[in-house]
């Protein structure tokens, strides 16, 4: 008899039980009764009435959905003035609005390069520059994390063609920063393109929170392409790239992802735009996110755990192993707190983690008693 098509599975199930690496979905609740140090949400602005009044007034006035690719009729008005309130703010000639970070990112991956291609891409990036990297089919080199002469090396033994370096500006596993200005300074040398993924950053980072590209004076610059999301800092859905116009116009052109894919719906795009405009008016949010950041590290760090010291609003607390860092998380859950955790695959170094998201909006009490909880909670041996 022929084996079942997907008896496979099961014996991937049993090696990943083996190895704790079992991964589940878990529905939330549409008000948690946890303090939510999980999320992405950095600014505290997903619960904004201002922002979800938004939203919710262009649901009804563009419909629930964009209804088709944004070359057919999936562009209104909404996702224009997003685009160029993000290329204004970020600093950049123009933008362009997807459907989310990820296929951002596989659009100027594989839009910018081809086969007679090189991209140099940081051993820490982000899953979805790693598969960007390989839809691409353009060559590879993984290179040292945040290590601008393994780059320099790289581009330097390319024999010619399109070249891009591509990283994280922030790293979403430490919350490291990327060297970006000695970056771009490697790749001008050898006429190459930097790529840097803001999705971190913005919000966070640089004047007013316009990001690390911002920050390092790289916005605007005709050889710098930064991709961002809306999902994040902005505390909605989505993902886009700023850049020079003339690269804009090509992945209008020529990205798969922007082409094929139905645009980003407008409660989403209008949900960004009030973010957007909100963070304007309140640019100090993005130094109190450094501050909580700075707080819970100072604070886990003084109490004997082992944590990252962040540079934006991740911070990243060591486990002793994978299966302990999932029961570290789930008492923590227990004890009302949500936070992150990462295990292999998911880092690259094979270190389980907790990640903690450092929001804007927390209180000095909600800090303090979130890191009470983590040091109570934190396992021996």
């Amino acid at each position: 008899m022929p084996r079942a098509a997907f008896e496979w599975t099961d014996t991937e199930a049993r090696r990943r039980a083996d190895a704790g690496l079992v991964r589940t979905l878990t529905p939330r609740a549409a008000a948690p009764d946890v303090l939510d140090l999980a999320s992405n949400d950095y600014l505290g602005l997903t619960r904004r009435p201002e922002i979800t009044g938004a939203a919710a007034e262009a649901a009804r006035r563009w419909g629930a959905g964009a209804t088709g690719s944004r070359l057919v009729t999936g562009s209104t008005a909404l996702h224009a003035e997003l685009e160029r309130e993000l290329a204004q703010f970020g600093g950049f000639e123009a933008a362009l609005v997807f459907s989310s970070g990820y296929a951002a990112n596989l659009a100027v991956l594989t839009a910018l390069t081809g086969r007679d291609s090189l991209i140099v891409s940081d051993a820490g990036n982000h899953a979805s520059i790693v598969d960007g990297c390989r839809l691409s089919r353009a060559a590879t080199e993984v290179v040292p994390h945040s290590d601008p002469e393994a780059v320099g090396k790289a581009l330097g033994a390319h024999g010619g063609g399109r070249a891009v370096a591509v990283t994280d500006s922030v790293f979403s596993v430490d919350g490291d920063a990327a060297p970006l200005p000695e970056l771009a300074a490697v790749c001008r040398t050898y006429g190459a393109a930097l790529i840097a993924d803001d999705a971190h950053g913005l919000g966070v980072l640089g004047d007013g929170g316009r990001g690390a590209v911002h920050a390092a004076g790289l916005a605007g610059a005709p050889d710098v392409v930064s991709t961002v999301t809306l999902s994040k800092s902005l505390g909605s859905q989505g993902g886009a790239v700023l850049g020079p116009a003339r690269v804009i116009e090509h992945l209008v052109n020529a990205a798969r992802t922007f082409i094929f894919d139905t645009g980003l719906a407008p409660a989403a795009a209008g949900a960004a735009l009030a973010s957007l405009r909100l963070l304007s008016d309140e640019p100090q949010l993005a130094g109190c996110a450094r501050t909580v950041a700075h707080t819970l590290h100072t604070r886990l760090t003084a109490g004997g755990l082992s944590a990252v010291r962040p540079q934006a609003a991740v911070v990243s607390v060591l486990a002793p192993s994978p299966g302990k860092a999932v029961r570290w998380a789930a008492d923590c859950r227990d004890a009302g707190l949500w936070v992150g955790c990462f295990r292999p695959p998911s880092v690259p170094d094979g270190v389980s983690r907790l990640r903690l998201t450092a929001r804007a909006d927390l209180t000095p009490e909600q800090i303090e008693w979130a890191v009470d909880t983590v040091l109570r909670t934190a396992p021996t041996g």
